[in-house]
């Protein structure tokens, strides 16, 4: 969406068109829930945090004062919430350690030709889900959501040489197992 069709869209709000609001959560309810997801690790706990940051936005809409895209405000509400409800639910989480014990095992790219788009898809996604919750988050909003570092900065508060960390050693991770996760899917093919 636009920004200048959010500004319409938040000023009915703030004018008491409470149905404006909801052409704000098809636009950004995809991406909300992706962070909650990528944040809790449980669909179900996920809806709820995507549920209730889009109850906060709401809520909050007036504080939304336009120095960042409305999105990134968005996506730090959900995030924040996600957090949040973690430390609420005592929800232990795993560390992260860099100690792969996936054996590297290369490909060309000839092998994705053989591959159909919707398996590539499945793949990247399997890969993507299988990176330590924060890096998932942080894959997803920089390469599918197209976010900015300083927006990823803006909405995780982490430091922007830290997001560039994460997301070099994510990349790293997800070679590793898009080349496993190929070579076993051709392996099976041929």
């Amino acid at each position: 969406m636009k920004p200048e069709q959010e500004v319409i869209y938040i000023q009915k709000v703030l004018d008491g068109d409470t149905a404006a609001f909801t052409p704000l959560v098809d636009a950004y309810k995809n991406m909300v829930y992706t962070i909650a997801l990528k944040t809790m690790g449980d669909p179900t706990e996920a809806d709820d945090v995507a549920q209730e940051s889009f109850v906060k936005a709401y809520q909050q809409l007036s504080h939304f004062n336009g120095t960042s895209k409305f999105s990134t405000w968005l996506y730090t509400i959900t995030y924040r919430t996600a957090l949040y409800a973690l430390r609420r639910n005592k929800i232990k989480t795993q560390s992260i350690t860099d100690n792969d014990t996936e054996t590297f095992i290369s490909y060309t790219p000839s092998q994705l030709v053989l591959l159909s788009q919707q398996e590539r898809k499945h793949f990247v996604k399997e890969a993507i889900d299988s990176l330590p919750k924060i890096e998932g988050l942080l894959v997803t909003l920089y390469y599918i959501n197209e976010s900015s570092i300083d927006e990823i900065h803006e909405i995780t508060e982490l430091s922007k040489t830290n997001i560039k960390v994460k997301l070099f050693r994510a990349r790293k991770k997800l070679k590793t197992k898009l080349s496993s996760l190929l070579n076993e899917e051709l392996k099976s093919i041929l």
